[in-house]
């Protein structure tokens, strides 16, 4: 058994933010989507706007960012179906740092393997380009870094006090802000201004960045919490662990209510991570590059004052208050990027209240979470849910995302989103107060 409030674990915990936030921040929305949408479409030479985007895989044609869209979803129903039993697993043998470590170890060696992405059209203009296997390491990249945030989420009411969890989440998400933006300065400044490396260096740069400062984290955290000892069968148990998890959640209103609410608007959410470079890249007309990494830039510093900024104002008003204001300015911002942008400035005014909002509601959403759990030493398994339904409405939100996209334009696509944060904000207000959550 640990102590809560050790300041030398809670920092080791916050180091999993900075170490692997380099993966969202370079492979899933800056460097990635960049060099993916440049090497699968045609812009015209004139107004940069895309002309061609059509992509095979295996002898099916797709948009090039629909596909992105339904691959990334695919890595979601993934973690989704696994991350419960495997949650049942860790909390009955007390091994959640060790599942913690795997999926880090898989998601930053996918991401090293990126280098070798490459598609191919055989350098004939206005045929599909085939992506072939090259594309798989970005599935199991999305795997691992999605999969290892369940356990380390986990870890949280292990480590903190209740009163202490805003605080402590948001210091979490402001590392994570801050460390991937360094990296990303860095891979610009070796790959595009000084030339010394190839753009495909930027892949083996975040693998080494994300295992190299988790060990920071691995070397503190402790694994066995509770001191569990393994009797019998691992996996009959894990699942007897999840069916007593599960069966007390639907006893708990408070609980269930938050996970409904937290499915629909974190599908906007996490959507919008995802798919922001495309949509700049194929609606802001002549947006360069380097807009879309200031873009970036300006999201991961902003998002360091919003977590902050959320956090305290979850202290004055209460989490359920904060997260309500959160919403709103999301549902403005996104039917004002549907009408509105249209030129790189105006983007990075977006890419300002997306960063300013993101770190908000990333954090206190966390921590809402798990100041509603009972006391328990099954919190892999209580995470679960709350990554499993982060997870699958990821995967409904992406899907949905390329889907409208393949039946219309990009831009509807955005207005979609509106629709989840609409309903995310009225099924919060039917969530119980309590004296922790208010």
């Amino acid at each position: 058994m640990i102590q809560k409030g050790d300041p030398k674990i809670i920092r080791a915990w916050t180091f999993y933010d900075w170490a692997n936030s380099v993966y969202p921040l370079v492979i899933s929305s800056a460097i990635f989507p960049i060099m993916y949408e440049k090497l699968t479409s045609i812009k015209d030479e004139k107004t940069l706007q895309t002309v061609y985007d059509q992509i095979s895989f295996f002898g099916l044609t797709f948009k090039n960012t629909e596909f992105y869209a339904y691959l990334v979803s695919l890595s979601y129903v993934v973690v989704a179906l696994i991350a419960p039993i495997l949650s049942g697993v860790a909390d009955y043998s007390g091994n959640k740092k060790r599942f913690l470590q795997f999926f880090c170890f898989l998601g930053a060696f996918s991401s090293m393997l990126l280098y070798f992405f490459k598609p191919d059209n055989g350098g004939v203009a206005f045929t599909p380009y085939h992506l072939g296997l090259t594309i798989l390491p970005l599935f199991f990249a999305s795997i691992g870094y999605w999969g290892s945030l369940v356990y380390y989420n986990a870890y949280l009411p292990e480590i903190a006090e209740r009163k202490d969890h805003d605080r402590i989440s948001a210091r979490g998400f402001s590392m994570g802000y801050f460390g991937s933006a360094i990296l990303l300065i860095i891979v610009l400044v070796l790959t595009q201004f000084t030339k010394i490396l190839p753009i495909e260096w930027a892949f083996p740069m975040v693998g080494v960045w994300w295992i190299g400062f988790a060990f920071v984290t691995f070397r503190r955290l402790p694994n066995n919490v509770y001191n569990r000892k393994v009797e019998g069968s691992i996996l009959k148990n894990g699942y007897r662990e999840l069916g007593k998890v599960w069966a007390d959640i639907k006893t708990r209103l408070q609980l269930r209510r938050y996970l409904a609410s937290y499915f629909m608007f974190n599908m906007a959410v996490q959507t919008v991570m995802i798919m922001a470079t495309a949509f700049a890249n194929k609606e802001v007309r002549g947006i360069q590059t380097q807009d879309l990494i200031v873009s970036i830039l300006i999201i991961q510093f902003v998002g360091i004052l919003g977590s902050f900024l959320f956090s305290k104002l979850s202290s004055k008003i209460g989490n359920l208050r904060a997260l309500s204001i959160a919403i709103i300015i999301w549902i403005f911002l996104c039917a004002g990027v549907y009408f509105l942008v249209y030129l790189p400035w105006q983007f990075y005014i977006a890419a300002a209240v997306v960063g300013l909002v993101m770190g908000g509601i990333q954090a206190i959403s966390r921590s809402t979470y798990s100041k509603m759990l009972p006391e328990t030493e099954d919190h892999a398994s209580y995470f679960s849910f709350f990554d499993v339904s982060e997870k699958i409405g990821l995967a409904i939100g992406t899907f949905t995302f390329g889907l409208i996209e393949g039946l219309t334009d990009i831009r509807t696509s955005v207005l979609a989103l509106v629709a989840f944060f609409i309903v995310g904000f009225l099924l919060l207000l039917r969530v119980p107060k309590s004296e922790n959550v208010y």
